[in-house]
């Protein structure tokens, strides 16, 4: 096989790995199935892929690094702490609003792998970490010592957010959301240098 068809063949499986993980849910969906809606071979598969396993660790590492990518960029335009939370949140209620919205990949994939030790939940935890570090990060920047505190509560919103948003209306999801993050800010303003 030319290396190019290679690569072409990776990426048919990924792609369609994320969609039907993200629209059907990870253990509803077989290996047969991706193999055949890529238009690949089981081989081809476990040339790229040791197993299922590692194709969904990948799926989730991919999705972590699109998420990196927006929030970066959000960051580097260096506007001032309440502006960048508040774009991070414009950023997840956009997410939640756009057609096909089924949830969190992660909160989704934690759902079904349980297991703490299991590659795929470890996956998740490495996200959610990083995740928080960054609300920590920008939450820092307005001089409160409890920056960690307010970021788990930020998290806890958005988490809150992206499960109720596939279940309903998004709207209201979505200003509940953006509202609750203009309090948050409000309460670590007010008690900042009170910590």
């Amino acid at each position: 096989m030319v290396k190019g068809q290679a690569s072409e063949a990776r990426t048919r499986l990924l792609t369609t790995a994320t969609r039907l993980f993200y629209t059907e849910g990870i253990h509803a969906v077989g290996i047969d199935r991706i193999v055949a809606e890529a238009k690949v071979t089981r081989a081809t598969l476990y040339r790229h892929f040791p197993g299922k396993d590692d194709l969904i660790v990948y799926y989730l590492q991919e999705a972590d690094q699109a998420i990196r990518g927006q929030l970066d960029a959000i960051v580097a335009k260096g506007a001032p702490a309440p502006d960048t939370l508040r774009a991070i949140a414009a950023n997840i209620t956009e997410g939640i609003r756009s057609p096909g919205f089924r949830g969190c990949a992660f909160l989704n994939a934690a759902s079904e792998y349980p297991d703490p030790a299991h590659p795929v939940h470890q996956a998740v935890l490495a996200h959610r970490h990083w995740f928080a570090g960054v609300i920590t990060d920008v939450l820092a920047h307005l001089g409160n010592a409890r920056a960690e505190v307010a970021a788990r509560r930020f998290v806890l919103l958005r988490d809150g957010a992206m499960a109720t948003g596939c279940l309903t209306d998004p709207a209201p999801v979505c200003e509940t959301f953006l509202e609750g993050v203009e309090d948050l800010l409000r309460l670590h303003v007010t008690s900042r240098g009170n910590g």
